[in-house]
């Protein structure tokens, strides 16, 4: 039996320069003008073919015609080379457009999310594909706390007046709201409609009833604001709410029905103060909103919370 040659090594660590400079030469059947393509010069072009056909062990392109074509084992190479440097250009594409424009992530309560503020969250995403948008809805208090943490660039919630100086804040009466149709302020203990523990209305509405000697007891709890309003009108108990969320079906109550008036809230834009420039326009467009939709302009502003 003759002597063999032992078959040689599988190249190993292919450069993805090689690999470009390769797919170039086989595109445009000529090495000069590959080499205008990846902007390089003709002998640097020539010289990288030859590394890799010595890491294949094999003759990967026939340079004598008119054309430079790819060899049989060469045009095997070639769908992979065009797949591996495609994926290459797709990596940087995306890590660069990633930490270039990143993530917004934002928290906004129930009442902003649905309806007043998903157009401007919708228009903004079709202005700035390349930034993700994240939005969470829910009760004011765990979204302070996840902004606190730094989960959230911006956040919009419902506080205590002054208690967290932000961006800006508007003022946000709050009314005693009954059922028209069916009132419950009458009984005793007085029934009341109310958000889960850490909700911020349900706060001042029992420390207001508990000052003024009112018995009273949860007869629907909910974190829905749309629930919460619904049970109302419905006549399942009292509640205390936004002004401007009072429906038709609502009836405002005050000091002659025994319910002294509470504090005004506020809501507040709260941003990370090193906020990148797709999150400040979005902050602007979000004060925009607030001042149109509260029916006023915002507080002085008082920096970045």
């Amino acid at each position: 039996m003759e002597n063999q040659l032992p078959p040689a090594p599988l190249p190993r660590g292919l450069d993805p320069v090689l690999l470009r400079s390769f797919c170039a030469v086989a595109d445009t059947g000529s090495f000069t003008r590959a080499a205008e393509s990846v902007h390089l010069t003709q002998s640097t072009v020539s010289q990288q073919i030859r590394r890799l056909e010595d890491q294949f062990g094999c003759q990967l392109l026939e340079r004598g015609g008119r054309l430079v074509v790819p060899t049989p084992e060469g045009e095997r190479l070639r769908g992979y080379a065009q797949r591996i440097v495609a994926l290459m250009d797709e990596a940087v594409e995306q890590v660069a457009t990633g930490a270039l424009h990143g993530a917004v992530r934002i928290g906004v309560p129930e009442d902003f999310a649905a309806r007043a503020l998903t157009p401007t969250f919708a228009a903004f995403a079709d202005a700035s594909p390349q930034v993700r948008l994240e939005v969470t809805s829910g009760l004011s208090r765990p979204l302070w706390q996840r902004f606190q943490d730094g989960e959230l660039d911006l956040a919009l919630i419902k506080q205590r007046v002054g208690s967290a100086p932000g961006l800006a804040a508007w003022p946000e009466p709050l009314a005693w709201i009954d059922s028209r149709a069916r009132p419950a302020r009458a009984r005793d203990p007085l029934p009341l409609v109310v958000f889960p523990q850490d909700g911020l209305y349900r706060s001042e509405m029992t420390h207001a009833l508990d000052a003024a000697g009112r018995r009273w007891r949860i007869a629907y709890m909910s974190a829905s604001l749309a629930s919460l309003s619904a049970a109302v009108e419905d006549g399942l108990g009292l509640s205390l709410l936004p002004r401007r969320l009072a429906t038709a079906g609502h009836a405002l109550l005050g000091a002659p029905d025994g319910l002294a008036a509470v504090p005004d809230l506020e809501v507040a834009l709260h941003a990370r103060a090193d906020l990148p420039a797709p999150a400040r326009a979005l902050a602007a467009r979000m004060r925009a909103v607030c001042e149109a939709m509260l029916g006023r302009g915002p507080h002085a502003s008082m920096g970045h919370g």
